[in-house]
């Protein structure tokens, strides 16, 4: 299992209000273009494959995979949620449950067992500054506390490797001990990101496409021909990278994000995206469906 996951994702409707829908559909191939994806998700097309999550829940933000427990961590306007690992889970156990305080959970990303990084909003009685800046738990989300920030930061994007982290709060940085930040590369507002073992690709999701860095992020360039991707995921241990589209179609990348292949799809409104060597997690519509085909198929588990 992965030592690490990061992921923190807007909706469609969230992605087109944006401009992503219409600045992606001139990068798309005609019969994959974004607005005719829009078209289609508007005709009401919902994923219900995969484990249903909590109406409570109400959107998602980020998903993850504990690597000591092997639980699927669903982060949350509501807080973390976690669902039973795929090969633990039994009959009776398939309801997702609540931990830890009620936080609308922004960026989110796993460093290892019970050890999380997160950011957001303090919701109900949870007495957090608001934002909380970049927050940590080391209980599997039981508790949670301020490592920087607070009060000043809302980071939309977490991505972690190694001790590196990037985070986008309307400004790309990196740290490498939770405290002091560096400033990235000014002109990316990035949805969501993914990050390389060694920390020197950085692959981001933004309003003009997928760009990608091989310098740590200092400069980032346009994918030339890639897909309007969403959500992206690095799968630990190698250069392949998984990204999903704004109209649910799953691609995979093996050369660090600089080409795309498609490998399937999940309907509905891509939410959040886990990806290691063992399976794929992506929530779209309040469900968490599992693929071990590389996106080919997708299932409860």
């Amino acid at each position: 299992m992965r030592s690490r996951t990061r992921t923190r994702t807007r909706t469609l409707s969230v992605l087109a209000a944006t401009g992503l829908l219409a600045v992606a559909a001139a990068c798309a191939e005609p019969e994959e273009s974004v607005h005719a994806q829009a078209g289609a998700d508007a005709e009401g097309v919902a994923n219900t494959v995969g484990v249903p999550l909590p109406e409570e829940a109400q959107h998602v933000h980020g998903v993850g995979v504990d690597p000591g427990s092997g639980k699927v961590l669903v982060a949350s306007h509501a807080g973390l949620f976690t669902v039973p690992a795929p090969d633990r889970l039994t009959r009776e156990a398939t309801v997702p449950a609540h931990v830890g305080p009620a936080i609308d959970l922004m960026g989110f990303t796993v460093r290892g067992p019970d050890h999380y990084l997160a950011s957001g909003h303090p919701e109900g009685d949870t007495e957090m500054p608001d934002p909380v800046g970049l927050i940590e738990t080391r209980d599997g989300g039981g508790s949670w506390e301020a490592l920087s920030l607070a009060g000043e930061s809302d980071f939309h994007a977490l991505a972690s490797a190694g001790d590196l982290v990037v985070g986008f709060d309307g400004v790309l940085r990196s740290t490498e001990d939770g405290a002091t930040w560096t400033d990235l590369a000014p002109d990316v507002e990035a949805f969501d990101l993914a990050v390389s073992d060694d920390g020197s690709t950085v692959v981001a999701t933004t309003g003009r496409g997928p760009v990608r860095s091989t310098d740590g992020g200092a400069d980032f360039a346009v994918v030339e021909g890639a897909p309007p991707l969403a959500l992206v995921d690095w799968v630990p241990g190698g250069e392949t990278v998984f990204g999903v589209a704004v109209d649910g179609g799953v691609y995979r990348s093996t050369d660090a994000g600089g080409t795309w292949e498609r490998t399937g799809e999940l309907p509905g409104n891509p939410e959040a995206l886990h990806a290691d060597e063992d399976q794929l997690i992506v929530v779209a519509d309040l469900h968490a469906a599992r693929s071990t085909d590389g996106g080919a198929t997708f299932d409860a588990w």
